[in-house]
């Protein structure tokens, strides 16, 4: 195998550069290939920024007290429509994994939104995380918890989370019994669906075939430095995770090594945090504590620009977007159907 091009790779924060501006928790940022980003937004909808870097808020309630609202109102108990994941429908639409709203969503770009499901298997469906949509047309997506609010799960590490699909069958539960699921994304053959484990810090990966999953495994270290939340594989096949609250970019190669990449940590507040996540005793404060400067509560991780060596940051508490340039290409999405 050729010389891993993230050997030997940081990202220094004269590289880093900033697009977008007085954005609401942009958790998650889709990259058209164009150079367009629509990017989740608590006022409940996306915000579309252009190449050139304009903006326009696209969303059918526009939730002006979302600015203003408290951390715990906001963070911990989610009040409102938080879009949280996002992907591309087939004809260009968005699929929302709505945090707020316990909800799967669709909306169209012109900002007309429908509920797609509430429940599953006659149960509520829970913090509804991620969605992702593979080559047949089928939507994965994710749900962390089903415990209210979600900051409980992380003192309680209870593995209640799981995997859903919605196909031709309908919508249906298809793993189970996951500690914090965040993330998933397929391999670029789809042979395999990895499963960020948020509370668990670690990454899982499921054998996939024909909509089934099976043959679960650890990707990686048993346990990471802190709680991965978003993901995304590049060419040469590192995985590149970001540790939310700690701050951190690092990447697992394919023969298993950690390398890091981006450090913007607070180690005075994140000590404190371990010391609390290991006794379960956090609360809303001390995880409110712990975030970096650059892009804090760093949550996702997207591939963008024309040679897909842009890496866009998304956050939870942010209000613009960092980003650099990366020694290799990103792993291509699957895009709309023009």
């Amino acid at each position: 195998m050729s010389r891993n091009p993230l050997h030997g790779f940081r990202v220094e924060r004269t590289q880093i550069g900033f697009i977008g501006h007085d954005l609401q928790r942009p958790e998650c940022i889709l990259a058209e290939p164009d150079g367009t980003l629509w990017v989740a937004d608590a006022r409940g909808g996306v915000v579309r920024i252009a190449p050139d870097g304009s903006q326009q808020i696209i969303t059918p309630l526009t939730q002006e007290k979302a600015l203003d609202a408290s951390f715990e109102a906001r963070y911990v108990e989610a009040k409102g429509s938080l879009p949280n994941g996002l992907c591309f429908a087939e004809n260009g639409d968005f699929i929302i994994a709505n945090w707020g709203t316990n909800a799967l969503e669709r909306m169209t770009r012109a900002g007309h939104l429908r509920t797609l499901y509430t429940e599953i298997e006659g149960r509520p469906l829970g913090k509804v995380n991620f969605p992702l949509r593979d080559s047949k047309g089928r939507i994965w997506f994710s749900v962390t918890t089903r415990e209210e609010p979600w900051t409980k799960q992380v003192n309680s590490k209870v593995s209640d989370g799981y995997i859903g699909l919605i196909d031709q069958k309908g919508i249906r539960i298809v793993a189970e019994g996951f500690c914090g699921t965040n993330e998933i994304r397929f391999d670029a053959r789809e042979e395999w669906l990895y499963v960020v484990e948020s509370t668990a810090r670690r990454i899982t990966r499921l054998r996939h075939r024909n909509g089934e999953l099976y043959e679960r495994e650890i990707y990686g270290p048993s346990e990471l430095e802190g709680h991965p939340d978003g993901f995304a594989f590049d060419a040469f096949g590192n995985l590149w995770i970001t540790l939310i609250f700690l701050d951190k970019l690092i990447a697992i190669t394919p023969e298993g090594e950690v390398l890091e990449l981006l450090d913007d940590s607070n180690p005075v507040a994140n000590t404190v945090y371990e010391q609390h996540f290991r006794a379960g005793t956090l609360t809303p404060e001390i995880m409110a504590a712990n975030h970096g400067t650059l892009c804090p509560w760093m949550a996702s991780l997207t591939f963008g620009g024309p040679d897909l060596r842009t890496v866009y940051l998304g956050s939870l508490r942010g209000n613009r977007i960092p980003y650099f340039r990366s020694p290799v290409p990103g792993q291509p999405m699957i895009h709309w159907r023009r």
